[in-house]
């Protein structure tokens, strides 16, 4: 397998989930392919200062505000470079909504969230999908255009009240507060969806602190809870970085 890089610490939760997740897969792998140990991949984790990669965000009617936080990300992914990456990731989707100028002059593949979940969206056959995440995603332009180019339909809540709702939820998962929040988004979810789309909701996670109110659903790239079915883009990724760095022969 190639040696995986993964920009983490945004937030640590997060990144200990890819860690894991990378783990098992390797562990799934090794089931199915009936071999006495694991085709475990080489690992090197670049984690950021959560603190310091938040206060670094831009402002998108200025593109020279974005500069710090870019080359904060640029870097960390040269760093995983050096060390030996042949693939990398980062393990956050705030940064994605930055993503090319990100990875430019980064000479190793570097796996998309965005582009992960909208796969694992168009996967289940989905034309419409709710974003939740933080003000920021919900936001984004990039998010919609990848889910676009999968030929799905991509909106965040059209009320203000119900993303600050989400960003409070986000908040409350950062700190390991996880009961009740399944249900607490859940509700948030079907109100969102029904101002914007008809039929049963298909909610993308789009902060890879969200899934964590999910703990039973934490290795799967889509579920379904309360009538809802769910992207998991921490899983969806995780599936596309392990994908990419797999040997053609397995």
């Amino acid at each position: 397998m190639k040696k995986i890089g993964l920009v983490g610490g945004v937030g640590w939760r997060a990144t200990v989930e890819y860690y894991a997740g990378l783990c098992r897969r390797a562990e799934e792998l090794r089931q199915a392919s009936g071999r006495a140990t694991p085709p475990m991949p080489e690992m090197v984790i670049e984690s950021l200062n959560h603190e310091r990669a938040i206060s670094l965000l831009g402002r998108d009617e200025d593109e020279e505000s974005w500069s710090q936080f870019d080359a904060c990300h640029r870097d960390a992914l040269l760093r995983l470079a050096a060390c030996g990456a042949e693939v990398a990731a980062i393990a956050s989707n705030s940064p994605h909504h930055r993503f090319e100028p990100i990875v430019r002059g980064v000479r190793i593949p570097v796996i998309s969230i965005f582009h992960a979940a909208a796969g694992e969206c168009a996967r289940i056959g989905a034309r419409h999908a709710l974003i939740l995440g933080t003000p920021l995603i919900m936001k984004s332009a990039r998010i919609r255009e990848s889910f676009a180019q999968h030929g799905i339909e991509a909106a965040g809540p059209r009320d203000e009240a119900l993303r600050a709702q989400t960003a409070e939820l986000i908040a409350d998962l950062e700190q390991g507060r996880i009961e009740g929040a399944a249900d607490h988004l859940g509700n948030m979810a079907w109100t969102a969806w029904e101002e914007l789309f008809r039929g049963l909701p298909v909610v993308c996670l789009a902060c890879t602190e969200l899934p964590l109110a999910f703990p039973e659903h934490a290795s799967r790239a889509s579920f379904e809870h309360c009538g809802a079915r769910y992207i998991n883009s921490n899983a969806a990724h995780i599936d596309a970085i392990f994908d990419a760095a797999k040997d053609p022969v397995n």
